[in-house]
């Protein structure tokens, strides 16, 4: 079983990495091999299995037709301009959320293999003039680019596994809080930022309401449904590849609240409240209302409660923070 991550360099990517590295199998095999790639080399990862690390341009498809070879058995796309980036860099975000996508797809229908592809997808596909909630079977309907380009993915992969060029599935991810690390240009980046400064002892700033809802799961949930979402078997999936992971429906009272029932009153005391009308208007038109039907018969699943949430950062990103 050799194993490809693309985005291996990012949070996601590295934390599937460890998950692997620890659990040794995939889809019932052992791990034979593990690749990380990246626009830069990532950061290794010790394994019971050889790891490499290499740079990867998914814009360039001759970069990719070097990472994936015909022995490749699985492949995690995660690879993405982010949703302020995109909406800001059009064309960046149309090479990397849209070229990027097709070049991986390409290269694995020239191989001829059909390797499982796992393809992260976002919430931003749905917006606009669709009723509440959100179901397995709503019409994407995107606001921003970026929820553009993610839907022509879903599109991409549900073809793609239709016609026997791989075996895609696809995975809407819901805000993943508690991030570890640094802020980036995601519009939700802060829904992370005042969880994760204030438990490190540092100001942060909300730009939106305290009555601000929206839609949840943590990095360690995500991880275990991604690695999961591998596994499942092609005809479990049906017609429809892609489908919205499972997550909480929370206000940011609800997730300050959270804070405080776990770490004491002191760290909900650094966060500021500032308006900043540009992510607030992002945000605002998002939707939190979702129902997850099918992944949860396959078996997929979401935090209880978000002071779990907040206790799963403490206990995996703290520590190095």
């Amino acid at each position: 079983m050799n194993v490809t991550i693309i985005g291996g360099g990012g949070f996601i990517g590295q934390k599937v990495a460890r998950k692997l590295a620890e659990q040794g199998s995939l889809r019932g095999q052992p791990i034979d091999s593990l690749t990380l790639a990246d626009i830069a080399a990532p950061a290794p990862v010790d394994g019971p299995f050889p790891v490499e690390t290499t740079a990867c341009d998914i814009t360039d498809r001759a970069s990719v037709d070097a990472l994936i070879s015909a022995d490749t058995d699985v492949i995690f796309h995660f690879a993405a301009v982010v949703s302020s980036h995109a909406e800001a860099e059009f064309e960046t975000g149309m090479k990397v959320n849209l070229d990027g996508t097709l070049n991986v797809l390409e290269r694995c229908r020239a191989l001829g293999t059909c390797p499982v592809v796992v393809f992260t997808s976002s919430l931003a596909i749905f917006g606009g003039e669709v009723p509440d909630p959100i179901t397995d079977h709503t019409i994407p309907n995107p606001q921003t680019s970026y929820g553009m380009q993610k839907a022509v993915g879903e599109l991409l992969l549900n073809d793609y596994s239709r016609r026997g060029f791989v075996d895609g599935r696809g995975f809407r991810l819901p805000t993943i809080s508690v991030r570890p690390g640094k802020p980036n240009r995601a519009a939700s980046s802060f829904m992370s930022s005042i969880i994760r400064e204030p438990l490190n002892g540092q100001e942060a700033i909300c730009p939106v309401d305290e009555s601000q809802e929206h839609f949840y799961l943590s990095p360690r949930r995500c991880v275990e449904n991604l690695i999961k979402g591998a596994e499942l078997d092609a005809a479990a999936l049906g017609q429809q590849r892609c489908m919205t992971l499972p997550g909480q429906r929370l206000s940011i009272r609800q997730m300050i609240d959270a804070l405080t029932a776990v770490a004491g009153p002191e760290p909900a005391k650094l966060i500021k409240w500032e308006d900043q009308p540009e992510i607030a208007t992002i945000v605002r038109g998002w939707r939190y209302d979702y129902r997850f039907d099918k992944a949860l018969a396959l078996g997929l699943v979401a935090d209880n409660g978000f002071e779990e949430n907040v206790r799963f950062y403490m206990e995996d990103d703290l520590p190095n923070a």
